[in-house]
């Protein structure tokens, strides 16, 4: 069951499930406010709390946007594009062969079909940038999982369009966003061990923020480091 809180300016999309405390989400791009309540949960009880939010949902909204933006992509000899932070001039040729992406100190090459159209050099590259994600993620869990005492049952990785990642506890998987392949690599640890301390405690809790802080000082630095850099033209924090 959806209901709509109206707080004037502000509308919040509210969503009843089988939780014990409310859940508040501020979405990118636009700074959509979405609620996780238990079902029970009077929605006049809801609004009271949304209401002492405000001040934070505003802050949030502020910065979403405000965040810079890619300028949308062309792929165009020379363009800029990004991996694990270090900006490479994109280098496209065409041949009859399955696509191929790779890299030198400065460019990044991509070999398509003469008939690739825009939609496909897209594919190619994000098909591309998921495998590097991929490719990180062992030995990050190496790392992370004996020091907080967990394991991922699955890590997916996907292109979304309103967060860097998520988990799901009961069923202990992850998914990471493609896009963190573009970031420097100390954010896509950040959001890992972010998603992996979500198999201790499920919430944004203040245990869960004590956790955070215990295993990684620096978080609050990642996160805004990850939440200042450009994100895709269309899309959007963290």
């Amino acid at each position: 069951m959806l209901d709509v809180l109206d707080l004037g300016e502000l509308h919040a999309e509210v969503t009843r499930k089988a939780i014990k405390h409310v859940h508040l989400s501020v979405l990118p791009p636009a700074g959509k406010v979405r609620v996780a309540a238990p079902q029970s949960m009077p929605l006049d009880t809801i609004r009271l709390f949304v209401v002492s939010k405000l001040t934070w949902i505003r802050s949030q909204q502020r910065k979403m946007q405000s965040q810079a933006r890619e300028t949308p992509r062309e792929f165009l000899n020379k363009e800029s594009h990004y991996l694990w932070g270090k900006r490479y001039l994109l280098e496209v040729t065409h041949a009859d062969a399955a696509p191929t992406v790779s890299l030198s100190r400065r460019k990044l090459y991509m070999q398509v079909r003469p008939d690739a159209d825009q939609a496909r050099y897209e594919e190619v590259l994000d098909a591309w940038y998921r495998q590097q994600v991929r490719d990180a993620v062992p030995a990050l869990l190496d790392k992370w999982q004996p020091l907080l005492g967990v394991k991922a049952n699955r890590v997916f990785v996907q292109r979304m369009k309103t967060k860097w990642g998520s988990c799901t506890p009961d069923s202990g998987y992850i998914r990471l966003n493609t896009d963190l392949a573009k970031k420097p690599p100390e954010c896509m640890e950040y959001i890992l061990v972010h998603e992996l301390v979500h198999l201790l405690e499920p919430t944004h809790s203040a245990r869960f923020s004590a956790l955070i802080a215990l295993y990684l000082p620096n978080w609050q630095h990642l996160r805004k480091q990850l939440n200042q850099l450009p994100v895709r033209h269309e899309d959007w924090g963290y």
